[in-house]
């Protein structure tokens, strides 16, 4: 993720990494001047958004949130919310937007956001021809709530020896590509990317308007 990151911006002062993960963030210090904020429990999705607001504030280009999985399954996190509301199916009225609003604070920061995820063992129960049910082990699933990468531009999958597959990638610059190493190049490639377009959109927002004058 630092790596991204300063491919993205080319500034180690201009990155932020928002440490959930007991002071773990700060153990990369070597690899540059980056910034950290340690974020303790409780996990709630408004403590977090505060975290991001904080690092807009202060100029950072670049934010990683390491990570995403206490806002939804830690202490104090969206699920323990939940309980402690009574556990009732009505009670996502009241966490559901509370997620939404940290989701939304990922989406719309100016700043270039990079989140990470723990993953668990997902299962699939059968029912076999006996009628008895069968357990199945089906991939790793990423521990925050269901759909979270589809609100992502990319989606990397990682695995323990640092190989990275793009599960989705709206970019077109990873998806269905070999597995590969996460660099400082990989940022640079998705600065390329996102400036690549910026004065074509420009120029039909331009055209746009203009057609809408002269109606």
């Amino acid at each position: 993720s630092l790596l991204l990151a300063k491919g993205l911006v080319g500034d180690w002062n201009k990155i932020a990494l928002i440490d959930t993960e007991n002071g773990s963030g700060e153990l990369y210090s070597h690899m540059g001047e980056y910034n950290v904020i340690k974020l303790d429990a409780p996990y709630t999705p408004e403590r977090y958004i505060e975290a991001i607001l904080a690092c807009e504030k202060g100029g950072m280009e670049a934010i990683i949130v390491d990570s995403a999985t206490h806002e939804w399954d830690g202490p104090g996190g969206c699920l323990e919310i939940m309980e402690s509301l009574g556990g009732r199916y009505q009670d996502w009225a009241k966490v559901t937007p509370r997620h939404r609003r940290f989701v939304d604070a990922l989406l719309s920061s100016p700043a270039h956001i990079i989140t990470s995820t723990r993953r668990k063992q997902d299962y699939t129960m059968d029912k076999e021809q006996n009628g008895k049910m069968s357990v199945t082990k089906v991939g790793m699933k990423e521990v925050q709530r269901e759909g979270f990468e589809y609100e992502l531009t990319i989606a990397f999958d990682i695995d323990i020896r640092h190989n990275a597959k793009a599960s989705k990638d709206r970019t077109g610059l990873f998806m269905d590509k070999p597995e590969f190493i996460i660099t400082e190049e990989t940022g640079i490639t998705l600065r390329d990317w996102a400036n690549s377009g910026k004065d074509e959109r420009v120029e039909s927002i331009d055209e746009v308007m203009r057609v809408l004058d002269k109606l």
